[in-house]
């Protein structure tokens, strides 16, 4: 009795480790390297050379990969909006005032539950007044009361009135 595995059987080995762990780890991945080997062993199965087995695995298992990526991505993610996290998601987000925003060194906000150092787009601001982050520039925040239009200069307004 000869007890040595024959190729389609260590591809069907292959295709039950890389299932079992595509069910431990969920990651979605394994699967497609499962229906590859599942392929090799059939083609094993008809007696085709271990070259021809491995080149099937790859380009089966690789193909299916990026199909299954391309298809994921296109179908069930086409309305996906793009997700803010961190500093990206504090642009537009209302802060307020802890310490008054005045001159050059500006002032300190709250946002989140966090101090950021402040500078303001709008003139001075007092202590507890509600801003709006404009722009965030390293660890500085730039920005403005929620009311505050662009402001033409004194000079300017002179000029009009004469």
């Amino acid at each position: 009795m000869d007890l040595t595995p024959a190729a389609w059987q260590l591809w069907i080995v292959a295709a039950l480790a890389c299932g079992g762990l595509e069910i431990k780890l969920s990651g979605f991945g394994l699967v497609w390297f499962a229906v590859g080997a599942l392929v090799s062993s059939l083609a094993a199965g008809l007696g085709l050379t271990f070259f021809l087995q491995l080149a099937l695995f790859a380009t089966v298992s690789i193909g299916l990969f990026a199909a299954s990526r391309t298809l994921f991505k296109n179908v069930f993610m086409r309305n996906a909006s793009h997700l803010k996290t961190g500093v990206e998601a504090m642009v537009g987000q209302e802060a307020v005032v802890m310490e008054s925003i005045e001159g050059p060194h500006g002032g300190t906000v709250r946002i989140n539950g966090e101090l950021w150092t402040a500078r303001s787009l709008s003139g001075a601001i007092p202590q507890g007044e509600l801003v709006t982050v404009e722009q965030v520039e390293g660890l500085k925040l730039w920005v403005r009361r929620p009311s505050a239009t662009l402001s033409v200069p004194e000079a300017e307004q002179k000029q009009e009135k004469v």
